[in-house]
């Protein structure tokens, strides 16, 4: 039979557990995934929870906006019981694409803060500039990495997405020198810190984009 003192840290150690639990839960990052793609959707689910965050993947912009209770119905999953700290989308879906799901999304008051990172097989530059211009944190050329969601994790658990109006603009900046490279399309299409990021002037990149804008 367990003395009282026994059965007093036993409690005491459970209880513990359970805080830290709770905080460990607390500070898990929440990702919404859409692609239509299920393989798509499987590997970037799979990058995430490799990276220690929640996932939840839908295949569609309406599906997402139901989860988020966009839709003007009732969430099919409650969203103020369930943060999301972070919306991952392909650009290219039937019905709604990504970025009219990012639009979507930062014409909401209440939701319009949750950084969206737009996802896409074509290097399009005036795609990328388009998805920036709108509100979305970054633009990622796929395949996913990890290294890109790792990257992106320690982006927003710093709060780093808080100056977002000036690192798209930063970013903007640094697109051309993207659609000049000749190598394999890199998997990151407007990462200011990626070593492939040509130290061109001003000037020659709006002079690349004056270009690049006449050939669309």
């Amino acid at each position: 039979m367990a003395t009282a003192g026994e059965v007093f840290r036993r409690s005491l150690t459970e209880t513990v557990g359970q805080v830290c639990d709770d905080s460990s839960s607390s500070s898990e990052l929440h990702v919404l995934a859409v692609d239509d793609s299920l393989v798509d959707r499987k590997v970037i689910e799979r990058l995430l929870k490799i990276s220690s965050c929640k996932v939840t993947a839908v295949e569609s912009g309406t599906r997402a906006l139901q989860y988020l209770g966009l839709d003007g119905e009732r969430a099919s999953v409650g969203f103020n019981g369930l943060k999301v700290n972070l919306i991952m989308t392909d650009y290219s879906m039937p019905g709604m694409t990504g970025y009219e799901l990012l639009k979507k999304i930062k014409e909401s008051s209440v939701l319009r803060e949750i950084p969206v990172v737009v996802m896409s097989s074509e290097n399009i530059l005036t795609r990328i500039d388009r998805c920036l211009e709108e509100g979305a944190e970054e633009f990622l050329l796929k395949p996913v990495k990890l290294d890109d969601v790792k990257r992106l994790k320690d982006f927003i658990m710093k709060g780093d997405g808080k100056d977002g109006g000036e690192t798209r603009i930063l970013k903007r900046k640094q697109l051309d020198g993207y659609a000049s490279l000749s190598s394999p399309s890199p998997s990151v299409a407007c990462d200011p810190s990626s070593p492939l990021m040509p130290s061109s002037s001003p000037s020659a990149r709006s002079s690349k984009r004056a270009k690049l804008r006449n050939k669309d």
